[in-house]
């Protein structure tokens, strides 16, 4: 069996997940990273796409967050995200509706989260 790191994905609210994986990559503001066992330890910014998360060499699950932050020491990484949402659960409807409501009240930010809950409906990183 391959050495895990527990993962942990925090929201405002409550603790959504927590369990070992073999790996998860993380959507950081300067890039996509990954995490595996013996990561060196870090922090940072996440933007709005998607969580990864590996189990048995492929992606057993996929989460969109809005945003947030990682922290990852070499046991664990935990994401405390601003928003978080299965990928499978996403409505496309609903968030095109929402979309194009925000781009006409220009707001930026929830703009950008919209066009990357699409992203991720639309073109998974990683299968």
């Amino acid at each position: 069996m391959a050495a895990t790191i527990e993962f942990e994905l925090v929201s405002p609210e409550r603790l959504l997940l927590a369990k070992p994986v073999e790996m998860v990559v993380v959507p950081g503001s300067e890039g996509d990273f990954g995490v595996m066992a013996q990561h060196a330890p870090m922090i940072a910014a996440v933007r709005p796409g998607v969580i990864a998360i590996f189990q048995g060499g492929k992606v057993a699950e996929r989460i969109f967050v809005a945003g947030g932050v990682a922290e990852v020491t070499a046991e664990r990484c935990t994401v405390l995200a601003e928003r978080a949402v299965p990928v499978g659960d996403i409505d496309r409807a609903a968030v095109e509706r929402k979309l194009a409501d925000d781009r006409e009240d220009a707001a930026t930010a929830e703009v950008a989260i919209g066009e990357a809950m699409l992203a991720a409906l639309d073109r998974p990183a990683y299968h």
